[in-house]
């Protein structure tokens, strides 16, 4: 048997420590990842929920909660937790790992955190990959938290099947903002720490602003940390969607875009560009766009 078909074989038998090999090796592009992802069948129906939300809003202690909640039933859940930062910075990382403490020595939990390297948002080519590999090891729900930092956490809408935004009360002036990206993904919004003061203002804001829009959005409240509010969130999350074709062809169209993004950029090498930019800048008629042209050409 080829390698990487008894390394999958093993993936979906539910060994974690071949998974989290697995992972690496998809991660850093150590052979035989080609072709693991390539034998990979895209259409295992595991369910995938994004969370995300501006830092400081909760996202992991919600992350935590749910997670014990289908675990008391049971399930099997996988837990990627994306940290935007450099890859040398640990510290965020180990946050993660050590509010989801309750969570790390369970069995039937799995939990991988992922720097992504400087991709916009958070949502790289690797975090599609790495879901992909996830959901071959036939968990029951997958989990994948990225920070929101601006607009650009959209992406992650080509990940998810589903998405929740994680705001608390202080998000107030962030209300304003939701209009011009969140809006468009979220298919829930959760207002965490809702014990705090202008909690039920909040509230109120949010939904004048999401009846405004086409689809029915669901608010709901939580306090992760006290466990309130999060039977009625994972119901909401269980709840089958209705198979919508069009939906699922965006969502292939957005993974197959980002993947081919990324294996076109792949030969670009970033340090030779800074090479490139710094001897045309000596040029008087220097210009942006006839300089990547000739990059493009010529490499």
């Amino acid at each position: 048997m080829n390698t990487h078909l008894s390394i999958l074989s093993e993936v979906k038998a539910g060994n974690y420590k071949v998974l989290a090999r697995t992972l690496t090796l998809v991660e850093n592009n150590i052979t035989p990842a080609d072709s693991i992802l390539r034998d990979l069948d895209s259409r295992v129906n595991v369910p995938v929920l994004g969370i995300t939300g501006p830092p400081g809003a909760g996202k992991s202690t919600l992350v935590n909660a749910i997670a014990g909640h289908f675990v008391a039933k049971g399930m099997r859940i996988a837990i990627l937790a994306i940290d935007p930062t450099s890859p040398f910075n640990f510290g965020s990382l180990l946050g993660d790992r050590i509010r989801m403490a309750g969570q790390f020595n369970n069995p039937n939990v799995f939990i991988r955190s992922l720097a992504t390297r400087g991709a916009l948002g958070g949502i790289s080519a690797k975090t599609i990959e790495m879901v992909d590999v996830l959901k071959a090891a036939n968990f029951d729900l997958i989990i994948v938290e990225t920070v929101g930092v601006g607009q650009s956490e959209v992406e992650i809408a080509g990940l998810a099947d589903k998405t929740i935004v994680v705001l608390v009360p202080e998000s107030g002036d962030e209300v304003q903002n939701i209009k011009s990206g969140l809006m468009e993904i979220a298919d829930c919004f959760v207002i965490n720490k809702a014990d705090r003061e202008g909690a039920d203002v909040f509230a109120n804001n949010l939904k004048k602003i999401v009846h405004q829009g086409t689809k029915t959005i669901p608010i709901l409240k939580t306090m992760a940390d006290k466990n309130t509010g999060i039977d009625e969130l994972c119901a909401w999350i269980i709840k089958p969607l209705t198979a919508d074709h069009n939906q699922k062809a965006f969502l292939y169209a957005e993974k197959a875009w980002r993947l081919i993004q990324h294996e076109k950029m792949r030969g670009v090498d970033k340090k030779r560009l800074l090479e490139k930019v710094q001897a045309a800048l000596k040029q008087d008629d220097f210009n942006i766009y006839r300089f990547a042209d000739e990059f493009i050409r010529n490499g």
